[in-house]
């Protein structure tokens, strides 16, 4: 991943009900950028090294909780968007299915993931070349996910990301989504995205 802002893709309405205009424009303009813009504060200005490479060399906190919150927040913007009752299929599908039973199985294990985490963080689907398995991961505040395995999506719960809607109801959040999850964006991670490992 490259250090450009990223551009949503979609409208700050586009994902209601369920996750309004308001939150959807403060996350993205002030949460995100926020954590860009100090990212490249702290290496100076210097991206001739991709995200990925320096979360895993430069352990600075400035750097691990700035450049993680912007990594996190990139793959969550990019699997968003309504998916009109569609779940997973193709080989996303066929590994949850494979690794949890069923899709309403899996559901209900990443939501108890998301809603147990104690705190701020986020909830992550990750994919194992090695063993052909998916995993469900918690990371707390802005830890990267970065661990060997193929990052498919990422869930925020961080208040910020649905307190004005949802209040201190974080399984509510959860719930409605699953209702802007796009499978086809997740599908195309596990198709392109690679496993990233320092040399």
């Amino acid at each position: 991943m490259d250090w450009e802002f990223k551009e949503l893709g979609y409208d700050f309405d586009a994902l209601e009900p369920y996750i309004d205009a308001q939150t959807m424009e403060i996350h993205y303009t002030k949460h995100y950028k926020a954590y860009h813009t100090k990212a490249l504060s702290a290496l100076s200005g210097d991206t001739s090294k991709s995200v990925e490479e320096v979360l895993l060399t430069d352990l600075r906190p400035a750097v691990q909780n700035n450049g993680g919150g912007f990594f996190n927040h990139t793959i969550f913007w990019e699997i968003l968007g309504k998916n009109n009752g569609e779940g997973p299929s193709g080989n996303v599908g066929a590994l949850i299915d494979k690794a949890f039973g069923s899709f309403d199985v899996f559901k209900e294990k990443f939501a108890e993931a998301g809603a147990t985490l104690f705190g701020s963080g986020w909830v992550f689907l990750v994919y194992d070349e090695k063993s052909d398995e998916l995993e469900i991961i918690q990371r707390h505040n802005q830890d990267h996910p970065l661990c060997g395995k193929k990052i498919l999506m990422g869930l925020d719960v961080w208040e910020h990301a649905y307190y004005l809607n949802y209040q201190n109801k974080r399984p509510d959040y959860i719930k409605a989504f699953w209702e802007v999850v796009d499978w086809k964006k997740v599908e195309n991670r596990f198709l392109t995205e690679k496993t990233f490992v320092l040399v």
